[in-house]
């Protein structure tokens, strides 16, 4: 059987490895975040901004902000698929929640590249 990789429709596997992996990413994020709170005694504007300054901090900080907006499209998409039935109002609650996580990523990306 020949299958269409081209596809829009979801896919189950595919949804798995997608909320697997954002969370994996997202994890490590907080992780850092969290060890950076614990071992700096004080933290400072300038420090804040240092920590922000490089390019491995930025690509972590943009891949951790697409990946929590991965898995709440995902996981709203399963959330409303349940509790939703009307497909109208579930579609339009999709895409308002969609249109909003996209616009924190990109204010995200301005405020994490204007640094």
């Amino acid at each position: 059987m020949v299958t269409n990789q081209a596809s829009l429709k979801r896919n189950g596997v595919q949804d798995y490895l997608s909320l697997r992996t954002t969370a994996a990413i997202i994890a490590s994020f907080f992780l850092y975040m969290a060890w950076f709170f614990i071992s700096t005694p004080q933290i400072t504007f300038e420090i804040w901004q240092a920590l922000f300054a490089g390019l491995g901090m930025k690509v972590f900080t943009l891949a951790a902000l697409v990946s929590i907006m991965i898995h709440v499209r995902i996981g709203l998409w399963q959330v409303l698929t349940d509790y939703v039935k009307a497909a109208a109002l579930r579609g339009t609650i999709q895409f308002l929640l969609n249109l909003l996580a996209f616009a924190y990523v990109a204010v995200g990306l301005f405020v994490l590249w204007g640094v």
